[in-house]
């Protein structure tokens, strides 16, 4: 007889709701990239969540918001963060939101891929044939050869690319606080922007409404980490990871709405290779993780 695995709905919800936080934040940043330039948007992007965390985090932590045993790797891994952000905001400002969200969930894809490469780890026949399904989701949706393939799908591509790195990165550093692996990126990246603020295009004006626009963009983002952390502290990620694939309908829906852009047959078709094939490969990797645990397979409720 099977053990039941009990997953909280509070859990369920809270990783719902961070996801939803995150489209909330890409569909303000697609909608400021037609008034602002992208440097801007990216820098705002990082700063208010800087701010938020300082906030946040600085009165119970104080200096140990910096203390890191791999300062270099923390660096590095800020800059590609930066980077991803920098090629998908650029993306978002011609791409409709599903689309670019879609292709940057070929992400997992790309990590399983280095994993191999850089970690080492097993390439499994479930692995390759998620990698295989994934990069087929990929290519329905950007059709190389075709008008929809543009430089814009390139940058969502390159988005996808340097955030697998990171999470690579993130894997080397696992041992380091969450906290400060959360404070690092916002930090390195509002450093990096603020530095190079002389050299943007800045209007001559900003409507206060852009500016709530912009700030509540920034906080969206930070709530939505935190909702994250919050929901696997009350629930295996195992079981979770399968629930993040819900920004691709949270996507979807606001893109129609706030944009009027729905996505054609081929990119549905891809949005649904690449879900199923992340869903199956996630409930795969739970399995062989209970197997070699010795426990029994568990299913969800």
């Amino acid at each position: 007889m099977r053990r039941v695995a009990h997953v909280p709905m509070a859990a369920i919800l809270l990783i719902l709701g961070s996801v939803l936080c995150f489209t909330l934040l890409d569909a303000i940043t697609k909608y400021m990239t037609r008034l602002y330039p992208v440097p801007i948007l990216v820098w705002a992007r990082h700063t208010v969540q800087l701010i938020a965390m300082v906030l946040w985090l600085g009165p119970t932590m104080g200096l140990d918001l910096v203390r890191t045993r791999r300062p270099g790797a923390q660096v590095i891994r800020g800059g590609l963060l930066l980077l991803s952000s920098f090629c998908f905001v650029t993306a978002l400002r011609s791409l409709p939101l599903a689309e670019a969200t879609s292709i940057n969930y070929s992400t997992p894809v790309l990590v399983v891929v280095m994993a191999v490469v850089f970690l080492h780890e097993r390439l499994t026949r479930a692995r390759i044939a998620f990698v295989v399904s994934g990069v087929a989701g990929m290519l329905l949706i950007v059709r190389p050869g075709t008008a929809v393939f543009q430089s814009a799908a390139l940058f969502a591509i390159a988005s996808a690319f340097s955030y697998a790195t990171y999470q690579i990165m993130t894997r080397q550093l696992a041992g380091e606080n969450p906290r400060v692996l959360l404070f690092y990126p916002a930090l390195i990246g509002s450093a990096v922007m603020t530095a190079l603020t002389p050299t943007f295009d800045w209007p001559q004006s900003m409507p206060w409404p852009h500016v709530v626009l912009i700030i509540a963009g920034g906080l969206l983002g930070t709530f939505g980490h935190f909702l994250f952390i919050l929901a696997f502290r009350h629930g295996p990620a195992s079981a979770l990871t399968p629930f993040t694939y819900m920004q691709l309908v949270w996507a979807t829906m606001i893109g129609w709405l706030a944009f009027n852009d729905f996505p054609d047959a081929w990119t549905i078709a891809g949005m649904a290779v690449i879900t199923g094939s992340g869903l199956l490969i996630a409930l795969h990797e739970r399995r062989r993780a209970l197997l070699a645990a010795g426990a029994e397979p568990v299913s969800v409720d």
